[in-house]
């Protein structure tokens, strides 16, 4: 591989570093040890903290060992939010939080080898440590006015809801984890989002002011933003989650498929592993045919492998190809035709009838007269089969999985009907 620090500045994944020349002679002579953590403030990671875990995967490729740090401890407390005071989780729920938030990150990480990764929990150097010990042998170290000048603590000093004493120690507590995996496990290096900028340096801070003879650094990703102004990692329904059952993998698939030409190139060099070679002809493929999205379905079928597996991906391209025709939609499985209708403007209905209700009814036509001259028209289908009677009715035989009907108008306008049981 070219050298790591290149090879993030090409694919745009260094926005901060504390001393790029020196990270780059640590990567160097390395192996280097380093980490990311992440708190358990939700039951899944997100598509933010991909950004983490792919670059995590990235560098552990390049022959350096990782860290995943699940903050069983940090999570307990929370990051400042630039707005408002964190909801405090009770310890149970972020104790199973930790483990759903483990297994995620595993996926990603190789742990065998000369380059093994190794989870840690910030607990196990927390949980009997008291608060005189922490005030005496971390809190010492920290100075008030550096705490007040870090970005996310001068924001909410700045506003009406201030800050409380428990969200302004939080950098304290992830200072001591860095210094705590460097004493443990010859840690050097902590990455992170460029919005966590001032954790990561209380972190070096801290270590300086223990080891002053010790050489660490931080890395910090950008924030990764849209060419449209919206946010990313978001939809209609919200946030794009790495868990199944909060973002089915279907809708994961389309969020990827339906990324903008502006920003697909940007997308393909931080989330893909495709190689330089393989992203420049996508790239180029989007400039000349940009209406063919063969960047979008190569970003869409790799990202969803990854993060679903590969068989998981296949049926969530044929129930796509399906819904278009070009498929046969009685083949498809109940939860990935549910996951994929669930996408679609929809109606809920009591019970099977005339055509022409039914498009009316989910608004693929505008009334039941508009729904006759698109039979007539030729452009009605339903379940792909095209409807040539303008009277036409449907059957409880016709029902998908006895539930579901796919109206479509024409080539691309879709829709979906549910059947009420009973």
């Amino acid at each position: 591989m070219t050298d790591i620090v290149d090879e993030l500045q090409w694919r745009g994944l260094i926005a901060l570093s504390t001393d790029e020349d020196a990270l780059r002679k640590a990567f160097a002579d390395g192996p280097v040890t380093f980490y990311c953590g992440f708190d358990p403030t939700a039951p899944s990671l997100h598509l933010g903290n991909l950004v983490q875990i792919l670059t995590m995967r990235r560098i552990q490729q390049a022959g350096n060992r990782p860290l995943g740090l699940v903050g069983g401890a940090t999570g307990l407390i929370g990051d400042p939010k630039p707005n408002a005071e964190r909801t405090l989780n009770a310890p149970e729920v972020v104790a199973g939080w930790v483990e759903r938030l483990r297994a995620q990150i595993e996926r990603f990480l190789d742990f065998e080898g000369p380059y093994a990764a190794t989870m840690v929990n910030n607990l196990d150097w927390t949980s009997g440590l008291s608060a005189i010990d922490f005030l005496r042998d971390v809190g010492k170290y920290f100075r008030v006015n550096k705490m007040i000048a870090k970005e996310a603590v001068s924001r909410r000093l700045n506003s009406d809801a201030g800050i409380s004493y428990t969200e302004f120690s939080y950098q304290i507590l992830q200072g001591m984890d860095f210094l705590e995996l460097y004493r443990r496990h010859g840690c050097v290096l902590q990455t992170g989002g460029s919005d966590q900028w001032g954790n990561l340096t209380a972190g070096t801070d801290l270590i300086h002011r223990v080891e002053p003879d010790a050489a660490v650094h931080a890395l910090a990703t950008p924030l990764i933003t849209k060419a449209d102004g919206t946010k990313f990692g978001k939809t209609e329904s919200g946030t794009v989650w790495l868990d199944a059952e909060r973002t089915t993998p279907y809708a994961f698939y389309q969020f990827w498929l339906n990324a903008d030409d502006r920003d697909v190139s940007k997308f393909l060099r931080i989330f893909s592993f495709l190689s330089r070679e393989e992203i420049e002809e996508l790239e180029r493929l989007t400039e000349e045919r940009p209406q063919a999205r063969a960047a979008q379905r190569a970003l869409a079928e790799e990202l969803t492998t990854l993060v679903h597996g590969a068989e998981q991906c296949a049926a969530v391209i044929a129930a796509s190809k399906a819904l278009f025709g070009q498929g046969e939609l009685a083949e498809l499985d109940e939860a990935t035709l549910a996951a994929a209708l669930a996408e679609l403007p929809h109606a809920r209905v009591t019970g099977p009838g005339a055509v022409t209700d039914l498009f009316a009814e989910v608004g693929l036509a505008p009334s039941k007269s508009a729904a006759r001259r698109t039979i007539k028209e030729g452009g009605a289908y339903v379940n792909n089969v095209k409807v040539t009677a303008e009277d036409a009715e449907v059957t409880a035989d016709e029902l998908l999985h006895g539930r579901w009907l796919v109206l479509r108008r024409g080539k691309k306008n879709l829709a979906a009907i549910e059947v009420a049981a009973g």
